[in-house]
């Protein structure tokens, strides 16, 4: 079988693809790919890895000597299920690959926060330490996690990892209920209630008609003033302009993104405008790399190459057509 990797970019260049390239007869990479690009580069192949490059109904009709579509990623909101399975074209996706990875950027951020790490490493820098009349030399307030509460919504495996190193930390965590649902199950709090008590709130929700926007100028207006927020769960999640009002107004007192609503992002958007003019000090914007440690990558690959070997013996791994 050929396959074609549509947007191996997506990943670092050290990332090995051997255990994909085991079970092909033939491997073609392509670092990015257009959707005009689409139709040529797959015309030879049975098997299409993708991870962003959205395949409609239209362009999956033109397409009927490819078997099987392995997305590389959780996410499969750029491949026509419903139609794929109409076609006969096996889906796959990957999960739980990116717990350790999205925990640890979830809790250095908290820490660098908390512990404000560069800003006494500056302080040392700028020779403030060494003019100093004491032994030390403060600075901005270090707190201790122990005792804050840590409010997370989406508890699946992202959600889980979180809450276990946070734990490690004396944190409190609150289990967010679904937003705007009826009932509240066991060991879980409704949202209203925890993004009023959280000084931590992080997302690792997935992106729904529900969850789009939870976090607007009513949400801000329930936190604390002390509230950090951190998001690396979709953009969309966040409403950006009620929290850039919300970050100049202190309404919150920091935000960390990991994810905007459109990737990669416009030059104006509002956020990183915000940023580049340096008119915002409690906002930090990462691109997209909390899940990106190499051990997640690798084993995301791994898990690819597993979905095609259980394809071509005709078991159904990870299958979204089904």
């Amino acid at each position: 079988m050929h396959a074609v990797f549509l947007d191996n970019q997506t990943f670092s260049s050290n990332i090995s693809l051997a255990t994909v390239a085991q079970q092909v007869t033939k491997l073609t990479c392509y670092s990015t790919t257009t959707s005009e690009q689409i139709l040529e580069r797959c015309q030879n192949a049975e098997i299409v890895i993708t991870n962003k490059v959205a395949f409609s109904a239209e362009t999956l009709a033109q397409l009927p000597q490819v078997k099987l579509i392995c997305i590389a990623a959780t996410g499969y909101n750029n491949v026509d299920i419903e139609s794929a399975a109409k076609l006969n074209i096996a889906v796959t996706n990957v999960s739980g690959y990116a717990g350790n990875s999205v925990a640890q950027y979830v809790l250095a951020q908290i820490l660098e926060y908390y512990q404000q790490t560069h800003h006494h490493n500056a302080n040392t820098e700028q020779g403030l330490w060494q003019k100093s009349d004491t032994f030390c030399y403060h600075g901005n307030a270090i707190t201790e996690l122990g005792g804050k509460t840590l409010g997370i919504v989406g508890y699946g495996s992202l959600g889980k990892a979180v809450a276990k190193l946070a734990e490690a930390f004396g944190m409190n965590i609150l289990i967010s209920e679904r937003p705007y649902s009826a009932m509240t199950r066991t060991g879980r709090i409704a949202f209203s209630k925890v993004i009023a008590e959280a000084d931590v709130l992080s997302l690792h929700c997935p992106q729904t008609i529900d969850t789009t926007n939870i976090i607007n100028t009513d949400t801000l207006e329930k936190m604390k003033p002390n509230a950090m927020l951190i998001n690396t769960a979709r953009g969309a999640l966040v409403k950006s302009k009620d929290l850039l009002v919300a970050l100049q107004t202190k309404q919150i007192a920091y935000a960390v993104l990991d994810v905007l609503e459109q990737e990669p992002p416009p030059t104006d958007h509002p956020l990183l405008v915000a940023l580049q003019e340096q008119s915002l000090d409690n906002l930090k914007i990462t691109a997209h790399i909390a899940w990106a440690s190499n051990e997640a990558q690798q084993r995301l690959i791994n898990l690819l190459s597993d979905n095609i070997a259980a394809f071509k013996c005709g078991k159904k791994l990870n299958r979204l057509d089904s």
